[in-house]
């Protein structure tokens, strides 16, 4: 069994394709997302259209629930994140704002290896961030309290797994979307699970980074996004509204 893992694609059908076939390539059956499907990036009816059709198994991610729901407004913050979403909800198609609020905060998956459980910040809230770089212990209950082999969760934009002792794994593909790990491209993890065991490979494949930049420009989005895009990360002064 071999499952994809994704996450913060950012309305960035560009890098979801990419990262869509580079999983098929490798051979995954099933891709999971952790959310933040939309924000940030100029394409979102394009990306959603893409996620049903390849029938992705989403969960919702904070910027997903601040579009879906009126009421789901957070603090206003002073960078990009605010004026990204108040543009996506002039350009969102109405069938898609109803399918986003079809989405689930949580999902899992029964494996072989145990069950994945997925989320986009925590098991309870889209815009909380959960700590996977905490000590064995901590994330061994962390596992136990999900009641999950293979823990998944995204919002930092910046990937991460490691392997607790016998508990399992913790994972966070990083973003297809808006990778801010130094290096431009779209992020994903792949876990292969098999007699052996389970084995977790991440890795970021190329997309055209420098039209993406051009679309996030022409509909009068933030030029630091665009610049971050291209970077793989973000300006200084851009960052503090990175977890949207």
């Amino acid at each position: 069994m071999q499952i994809g893992i994704i996450s913060d694609v950012h309305a960035n059908v560009l890098a979801l394709e990419a990262a869509l076939a580079d999983l098929q390539r490798a051979g995954a059956t099933t891709v999971v997302c952790l959310g933040d499907l939309v924000g940030y990036g100029p394409a979102p009816n394009e990306t959603i259209d893409l996620l049903r059709s390849a029938k992705v198994l989403c969960t919702l991610g904070e910027a997903d629930e601040r579009i879906a729901y009126g009421f789901a407004t957070r603090a206003t913050r002073a960078g990009v994140a605010d004026q990204t979403i108040e543009w996506t909800r002039t350009v969102i198609e109405p069938r898609h704002v109803e399918w986003l609020r079809e989405l689930p905060v949580q999902r899992r998956l029964d494996t072989p290896a145990g069950r994945l459980r997925w989320f986009h910040g925590s098991a309870e809230d889209p815009a909380d961030r959960l700590n996977l770089q905490q000590d064995p212990i901590t994330l061994t209950a962390l596992l136990k309290r999900h009641r999950c082999s293979i823990l998944s969760c995204g919002g930092s934009h910046v990937p991460y797994f490691r392997k607790v002792a016998s508990a399992g794994w913790v994972i966070n593909p990083g973003s297809v979307g808006l990778s801010l790990n130094g290096e431009p491209g779209a992020d994903y993890a792949l876990v292969r699970i098999g007699e052996d065991g389970v084995e977790v490979r991440m890795d970021k494949v190329e997309y055209d980074v420098a039209a993406v930049a051009f679309d996030i420009v022409a509909w009068g989005l933030p030029s630091v996004i665009a610049e971050a895009v291209q970077r793989g990360r973000m300006p200084e002064g851009g960052v503090g509204d990175r977890k949207a």
